[in-house]
């Protein structure tokens, strides 16, 4: 079976989606794309894109032969979903997705209040009823048919990426 090229990763913030999207972009020699910076301008996390110039930037991604999009955006990921090959949802428990985040240095414009606003929507991955949430994410990877995995703990990450080529 041919490697997939174009593969999508969703899950909560704090999931590890990033650092695989790395992973797997460094193993393909390829690109790793975070939703965040397509969604949000640049500067931080105050000012957001509109939203069909994150849709768009998203589709212009897809088009590449060889990808790896990462993100919690359900409603950006749907844009990529017609050239996925690969489905990875990463269902990690959300306080050990908080506590990824508490390690994470703060980044640029970030401050106390919004650090803790995120960890608090981190919390709320479960209960939360949006495309952002782990129910677009489930109706994402519901509708998907290729080829896809839900990956729940690090040692399965580890696992699925010992597999990976």
């Amino acid at each position: 079976m041919p490697v997939p090229h174009r593969i999508l990763i969703l899950g909560n913030s704090g999931s590890g989606k990033t650092w695989l999207a790395q992973t797997l972009a460094h193993r393909l020699l390829s690109t790793a794309i975070e939703l965040d910076t397509l969604h949000w301008l640049p500067g931080g996390f105050q000012q957001r894109r509109p939203p069909e110039a994150a849709r768009s930037a998203v589709r212009d991604h897809a088009l590449a032969e060889k990808w790896v999009i990462e993100g919690v955006f359900g409603w950006l990921a749907a844009e990529a979903i017609p050239r996925t090959q690969r489905l990875i949802w990463l269902v990690v428990p959300e306080e050990e997705c908080v506590r990824n985040l508490e390690s994470h240095p703060t980044k640029s414009g970030e401050d106390d209040a919004s650090r803790s606003a995120l960890f608090q929507w981190c919390r709320e991955y479960r209960t939360r009823q949006n495309a952002n949430a782990f129910a677009g994410h489930q109706g994402l990877y519901d509708q998907f048919t290729g080829e896809k995995h839900i990956l729940a703990s690090r040692q399965e990450i580890a696992c699925f990426l010992s597999e990976f080529p």
